[in-house]
């Protein structure tokens, strides 16, 4: 990890390696246009993203949505597949999930394949009091 570093600065965020990736490369994510997901980005409460410290190339990204107060909703976690293997994608969810302003929220997020990273920090199956509207696409 000592080679990388997550930084929560969203002026940081290079927005063309970002799309690059999710327009590409994300199941969930090839759906939406770059126009839309910039204007997701810009109204993201909180965005991480990964760093290669010598070279400054983003690896990595997450994003937040909140109220600011109680809740969250945690989306488009990615690390590059060149940089797997380094701890970054459990690094950036703890960054995103547990420090900073957002450590006592509810937390919520959506994933097909990740459920272990995702359980080792608390998220688990929705309780009977959860329910959810698909998107109606």
């Amino acid at each position: 990890m000592s080679e990388y570093e997550i930084d929560d600065n969203p002026t940081r965020i290079d927005v063309n390696a970002v799309w690059a990736y999710l327009s590409t490369d994300a199941y969930w994510g090839q759906w939406r246009t770059r126009e839309q997901f910039e204007a997701q980005l810009a109204g993201a409460w909180r965005v991480a993203g990964v760093y290669h410290r010598a070279t400054g190339t983003q690896v990595g990204f997450a994003r937040a949505l909140s109220d600011g107060v109680g809740t969250a909703y945690l989306a488009d976690v990615f690390v590059l597949e060149s940089a797997r293997g380094h701890g970054l994608g459990k690094a950036l969810v703890r960054a995103m999930v547990e420090e900073g302003a957002g450590a006592r929220f509810r937390w919520m997020l959506h994933t097909r394949d990740a459920h272990a990273l995702y359980e080792g920090f608390g998220f688990g199956a929705p309780d009977a009091m959860y329910m959810e509207r698909p998107a109606q696409m």
